[in-house]
């Protein structure tokens, strides 16, 4: 009975000691938390899109505060008037930033894309991707499954004749839809961009032109053509340099869109596709 007796009280003495020790630990240890944290992440739309680069909202409310190279407009989903209210809670001075917006690289209703067969998998894009890379004959076109429609934390996008359309009113820029392609065919550029390639395709000449009717060849016309500098071509893609075609200005006419034989790299309406060209 007393082995007993002595082995409870050594269990109630253990525990005593534990529980003492970890309160104190819990005050001694205890982390302050910069109660500005909680004040952006309450500024921020709780979008939770890594736009910013952050996991959510709140990793990047906690960065913003602590880290003094994060600046307070990072939120691609935030107004002008929410990064200021950031930049005033944290201390730091609010850059404005060049508005951008997602642009869809594929006009393939235009080019006539035919299907090579009759999908009946899971509707998604990046299931359709693994067979064949799809069922449309150009193994670069948008699928129109609305994946990136799907993903999107906006609503800026919806569908419309087997292609996936920007709104352009409604795209904060976060990159959710460009990481989500599996094709590649979104990329996100500035509002003002002045010229872009409507088109995604690796291939040239012939293999563009046998499926798809305004395909880019990728004839170097316009790389050859641009006084800016601004167009390369990189794995038999055609891209701009918006920053060095902006700064240049519109001396040169476009000129790179002028001499396009397929007429797929194309001056920008309001620098994005609206949502009013899909009726």
């Amino acid at each position: 009975m007393d082995i007993l007796m002595n082995s409870v009280l050594v269990l109630f003495g253990l525990g005593l000691v534990t529980s003492v020790v970890l309160s104190v630990a819990s005050v001694v240890l205890r982390v302050e938390e910069d109660p500005r944290v909680e004040a952006v992440a309450e500024a921020l739309p709780g979008a939770n899109c890594g736009g910013c680069g952050f996991a959510g909202c709140d990793s990047y409310a906690a960065a913003v505060v602590n880290d003094p190279k994060v600046g307070p407009d990072k939120c691609v989903a935030c107004n002008a008037e929410t990064a200021a209210q950031i930049g005033v809670l944290t201390g730091k001075a609010v850059c404005a930033g060049e508005p951008q917006v997602s642009f869809r690289r594929c006009v393939k209703t235009e080019g006539k894309v035919k299907k090579k067969f009759a999908y009946q998998g899971v509707t998604s894009c990046a299931a359709a991707a693994r067979l064949q890379n799809g069922p449309d004959a150009c193994r670069f076109s948008c699928l129109g499954f609305g994946d990136c429609m799907r993903a999107c934390p906006f609503d800026a996008m919806f569908l419309h004749d087997d292609l996936v359309w920007i709104i352009a009113e409604k795209c904060t820029s976060c990159g959710v839809c460009v990481r989500t392609c599996p094709h590649d065919i979104l990329e996100i550029i500035p509002q003002a961009a002045r010229v872009q390639v409507y088109c995604s395709s690796q291939d040239k000449g012939k293999a563009v032109k046998d499926v798809c009717e305004a395909g880019c060849i990728a004839c170097g016309m316009c790389v050859k053509k641009c006084p800016a500098g601004a167009v390369s071509e990189r794995n038999g893609r055609i891209y701009i340099d918006h920053a060095k075609c902006i700064e240049y200005g519109p001396s040169c006419e476009e000129v790179c869109a002028e001499k396009c034989p397929r007429s797929i790299l194309r001056r920008m309406q309001l620098g994005a596709q609206k949502a009013e060209e899909a009726a």
